[in-house]
């Protein structure tokens, strides 16, 4: 069994910067990357950011690139969403999962991310 938490989020004001954090434990070995996703009310869930575990590839969607950072610390078991320059259209509910080479991915509970003024 593998629980992710999700942290960080909250109410910002446009331009501003959020951390989101995703902190893995269990049964964690052979997970093969983590993704961040969000879920805007009325709207389907969408991939954002993805990091491989092991050589930390990174992938972004085109919405979010040059503004988003994703990066891991193996140590801490932990993947962070840095999200900087943060606009009204990024406000959802963020989600992280972890994906395993053999076997089912795993998700978070979520953490609101709000940007408004």
């Amino acid at each position: 069994q593998v629980r992710l938490v999700e942290s960080g989020g909250g109410l910002v004001q446009p331009g501003g910067s959020l951390r989101l954090s995703c902190g893995a434990s269990g049964f964690i070995s052979g997970m093969y990357a983590t993704s961040w996703y969000r879920q805007a009310p009325g709207k389907e869930r969408e991939l954002v950011a993805t990091i491989t575990t092991t050589g930390g590839v990174t992938n972004y969607v085109d919405s979010v690139k040059g503004r988003f950072t994703i990066s891991r610390d193996n140590v801490k078991n932990t993947v962070y969403l840095q999200m900087n320059n943060l606009k009204p259209e990024d406000t959802a509910l963020y989600y992280c999962k972890a994906v395993f080479a053999l076997g089912p991915s795993y998700w978070g509970q979520g953490t609101q991310v709000t940007v408004s003024s």
